[in-house]
């Protein structure tokens, strides 16, 4: 009784931290288009993001004074990729919608199969591919809502295509994360990716986007919205671990799902736009397909040895 009361407990833990990441993520994702129509600087906010992943978690690995388990090249590869999928993923809310962007998220899916499956050898099943191909067919019809729909942006398609190409490179990055949290140091690898991060951003930064920063005002309210992205973002970082760690892949994956709705209730709430009738059709479809790309992931799990199976060093990239 006292262990099925524990696993009552644990269960509903695991789902209210699930949907608080979810939130999060909403959060980034409304800060960035409010942002997005102020200034174009989308280099600037994840240099913010970088930063402060350096200052809290470089903080705990200087003070272990431990040496590095991954070579820093590794970290400055991975840094570079990443900062490239940031940027292009803000970038594209200068031109498309909040909902669609949070959608086409997913698209990272697709990727990560195929990088894994060349690149680490990962092996998938029917079932996965049936999930998998069943999201892509969700986000296809996001596409097609953007093509017909004139109020989600000035130019959704552009927008549509800048989040696509980001997923490419957060799928490069998502891979080499699984490479360097497989050494069992997450601590080391945010330390890691916040000060890579930020030397790899303020070089293009000046290349880039000097004059754009230049031209920013400084107002309360711009300092704000950009302290609420950088915060928002660490500790989406932060509880991600957590929940991987806590739950392992499946509930990570399902958890961000409802993360689009928090999308769709901003639009609609905040910016007063209607959303058209396929962009509930495409979150449905989304929905499917990773229930049954989650599940066959879950059942793997089950009936793996629970000694061989070391949740806490999952990745994002083993979710998708």
């Amino acid at each position: 009784m006292a262990d099925a009361r524990k696993e009552v407990w644990r269960t509903a833990l695991v789902l209210f931290v699930g949907q608080l990441l979810s939130l999060l993520m909403a959060v980034t994702s409304f800060t960035s288009s409010l942002i997005a129509k102020r200034v174009d600087t989308p280099l600037t906010q994840s240099f913010f993001t970088y930063v402060s992943l350096t200052l809290v978690y470089g903080a705990v690995f200087l003070f272990r004074r431990q040496k590095l388990l991954v070579p820093w090249y590794w970290y400055l590869a991975l840094a570079i990729v990443d900062v490239q999928g940031n940027y292009l993923g803000v970038k594209a809310y200068q031109y498309t919608s909040i909902t669609s962007a949070t959608l086409l998220d997913y698209w990272t899916i697709p990727w990560i199969i195929i990088l894994t499956w060349f690149a680490l050898g990962t092996r998938y099943s029917i079932a996965q591919f049936l999930g998998a191909a069943t999201c892509v067919a969700g986000l296809g019809l996001v596409l097609l809502s953007d093509a017909w729909d004139s109020t989600g942006g000035k130019k959704p398609l552009l927008g549509d295509m800048l989040v696509i190409a980001g997923t490419f490179f957060y799928a490069f990055s998502n891979v080499g994360e699984e490479f360097c949290v497989k050494k069992k140091d997450r601590v080391e690898v945010l330390a890691m990716l916040g000060l890579f991060g930020t030397l790899v951003s303020v070089g293009e930064i000046s290349v880039f986007e000097r004059k754009d920063l230049e031209a920013v005002k400084w107002s309360a309210t711009m300092i704000a919205l950009f302290a609420v992205f950088a915060i928002s973002s660490v500790l989406f970082y932060r509880v991600m671990m957590f929940v991987i760690k806590l739950s392992g892949v499946t509930l990570f994956s399902l958890s961000l799902l409802t993360s689009d709705m928090w999308a769709i209730i901003i639009r609609i709430l905040y910016y007063h736009q209607k959303v058209d009738w396929l962009y509930y059709l495409a979150f449905g479809v989304e929905a499917v397909g990773l229930v049954i790309y989650s599940l066959v992931v879950h059942a793997k799990a089950s009936t793996t040895s629970s000694s061989t199976i070391d949740y806490s060093t999952t990745s994002i990239s083993t979710v998708l």
